[in-house]
């Protein structure tokens, strides 16, 4: 495996994904705003979206791919027996939760958005509109299941392709927007769900070269399924540890009027940089890993370990300062426009500063997690994630009523930053890691190369800021074209230091 090719490969289609995100939400900027209707469909997106993204984004591989690569050393066989048993158990145990949740969805609602309960036509949509996007969970966790069989293969182009399927399904039916008029949250809710079962079979397709699956109700529940639960339950926490503490915001933020949109907007934007910096490189790194932990083979392990945190930082580093300096121009060049008001704009603006602080922490996760999981270990990431949400839940509630929504943003970061800090030190003590030299002092010049190359882009903002404001029509293309000369010479400037080597995207880990 070719640790960069691969993270890239992964990448494109997750830029791809994320750029018709973007051009979703923008839709739903212009026709639903930030008002009482944007709140509850976000309520109800939200829930299918946090396990897209719980079960898609690394969970579900982190207990999956070390199991089944361990059967595949024994045969395919064994795997296909293994990957079989797990299927059925999942669709069953799916179906239940699903049944389960559709019966008691206003307990379900109240319990995600307690707030809402003071308005209650915005409670009995949420609720209409839950119940048809949650069916999703089951096709969306059924895709995770295929998407990981294929990463095991080290084939990450269908799986990571496999959410353009959800975006281009809710594109559609906002071009229809205005002659949906009052029933467009309801067909975008529809629309969730049919794209999550097109997703399904889209992976299904691909994933028959390796793995068919075989219904059947009779679940072998042999020492293999057992340890494979017992590690996705954990896993299930700790790898999405930033997107329940989101959901955890969502909540919390549901008693204030369009606190729940204003997050969101904020979030989908940090996202885009974290799915490329955290996501990918712990979900390419962890086939391999895992293997080589297997074979007990130390020196692969450190040299892939160090080279996926470099290559983390290198990503997000940049990220994280030009999200900081123009956390407003970027939010109204995306966002601002139709119903999307100024006053939306700098309350989403404000949130991503903060969210912004917590991106190396929320990638780092990521990749630290990784490292562990790869050893068949879900417990400790398990563990420091229960820390980190009750950090967050605590510095939440006890600030949110003297400074609102904003204190959502910064409690998810210091939650964060805490998980990542003591991620760390796990590692070092355990000696599962070790920064060795070279790594340092490539960290030192990828930090210079951000710094530097942050100096150049906020200049380049003041020189344009009349294309900026709110008001402008070329905002957009204007924080484009700033960004992609921005990227440009950070990449000369990381060569030229040596932080980013073009060799090295040859070298095989």
């Amino acid at each position: 495996m070719n640790l960069i090719k691969s993270t890239s490969t992964y990448s494109i289609f997750v830029i791809i994904s994320r750029v018709l995100g973007y051009v979703r939400d923008v839709l739903i900027a212009i026709f639903l705003g930030s008002g009482p209707i944007a709140d509850a469909f976000f309520v109800a997106f939200r829930i299918p979206n946090t396990f897209r993204r719980l079960f898609s984004e690394g969970t579900f591989n982190s207990a999956f791919v070390p199991s089944y690569m361990t059967e595949l050393d024994k045969g395919k066989e064994n795997a296909r027996r293994f990957a079989n048993n797990i299927f059925n158990s999942l669709i069953l145990s799916l179906l239940f939760i699903i049944v389960i949740v559709e019966i008691f969805m206003p307990i379900f609602v109240f319990l995600i958005a307690p707030g809402f309960t003071e308005s209650s036509d915005k409670l009995g949509l949420t609720i209409n509109l839950t119940r048809i996007t949650f069916p999703f969970l089951l096709f969306v966790s059924l895709s995770s299941f295929f998407g990981a069989i294929l990463n095991s293969y080290n084939k990450f182009a269908i799986a990571s392709a496999a959410p353009i399927i959800l975006n281009i399904f809710l594109i559609l039916t906002l071009f229809f927007a205005n002659y949906l008029n009052d029933d467009l949250v309801f067909y975008l809710s529809y629309a969730v769900t049919i794209a999550g079962f097109v997703q399904l079979i889209f992976l299904i397709f691909f994933t028959r070269k390796y793995f068919f699956p075989k219904l059947n109700l009779k679940i072998i529940f042999d020492q293999r399924l057992k340890f494979f639960f017992k590690k996705l339950i954990p896993s299930i926490f700790s790898s999405g540890i930033t997107q329940i503490n989101i959901l955890v915001g969502t909540i919390i933020a549901s008693f204030q009027a369009s606190a729940v949109s204003y997050l969101y907007y904020a979030d989908r934007i940090y996202q885009i940089n974290l799915a490329i910096a955290g996501i990918a490189i712990g979900t390419v790194l962890l086939p391999n890993l895992s293997k080589y932990v297997e074979q007990k083979n130390s020196k692969k392990i450190n040299t892939i370990q160090n080279k996926s945190l470099e290559l983390s930082l290198f990503l997000c580093l940049p990220a994280t300062f030009a999200l900081l300096i123009s956390s407003e121009q970027i939010t109204s060049a995306l966002f601002g426009y139709g119903s999307f008001d100024i006053l939306s704009v700098k309350n989403s603006a404000n949130a991503l500063f903060y969210f912004a602080i917590g991106l190396p922490a929320f990638a780092l996760i990521k990749v630290f997690s990784s490292f562990i999981f790869a050893r068949h270990n879900t417990r400790i990431p398990f563990i420091y994630s229960v820390y980190s949400v009750i950090i967050n839940i605590s510095i939440s509630l006890y600030f949110f009523s003297d400074i609102g929504f904003i204190i959502i943003p910064i409690a998810t970061t210091i939650s964060s930053w805490f998980n990542a800090i003591i991620l760390f030190f796990y590692l070092i003590k355990k000696k599962y890691f070790a920064i060795i030299s070279i790594s340092y002092l490539i960290l030192i010049k990828i930090l210079f190369s951000s710094i530097l190359t942050s100096f150049l882009f906020y200049n380049l903002l003041n020189y344009f800021s009349d294309f900026l404001v709110y008001e402008s029509k070329y905002k957009l293309l204007t924080i484009i074209t700033i960004v992609a000369i921005t990227f440009l010479i950070y990449m000369l400037i990381s060569i030229f230091t040596k932080a980013f080597k073009l060799s090295d995207i040859k070298i095989k880990y």
